[in-house]
């Protein structure tokens, strides 16, 4: 988050909402793109269980990485943290479909479970390093 009034500081709330915008941005789409993982894991479970539980650890990462952002824990080094979690994901789907437009596909059709959640991770990632240079600046 970015820094915060000294008024904000002495509340001894454990929630602290995001000052800026980009960080509510940032909220929904990891919001986003961890109901989608916890949504897909069990129907991936059915034909690779290691696949699907990667999938549920990835949503339950994603949200509960979201938690955390809201807590008086945050500290801005963790910014860099979901950026790289986040761009890790997205070449994850890489890894696993094969690295080319195809892996967005599934039977032939646009799989717009994968292009959601991967424009969601994508603007995770860009949104936590804006938020990280405007919380170092």
């Amino acid at each position: 988050m970015a820094p915060q009034s000294t008024a904000a500081r002495q509340n001894n709330s454990l929630i602290n909402l995001p000052s800026n915008p980009i960080g509510y941005l940032v909220i929904l789409a990891a919001v986003i793109t961890g109901v989608i993982h916890l949504l897909l894991g069990p129907q991936v479970m059915g034909f690779s269980q290691l696949l699907g539980v990667l999938f549920i650890l990835n949503g339950v990462g994603f949200l509960g990485g979201t938690v955390l952002y809201l807590t008086n824990y945050w500290r801005s080094e963790l910014y860099l943290v979901a950026a790289g979690y986040a761009i890790a994901t997205i070449f994850g789907l890489f890894i696993f479909q094969g690295f080319s437009i195809e892996a967005f596909y599934m039977n032939g059709d646009l799989n717009p479970m994968a292009v959601v959640s991967k424009a969601a991770e994508a603007v995770i990632a860009l949104g936590a390093l804006y938020l990280y240079s405007n919380t170092n600046a």
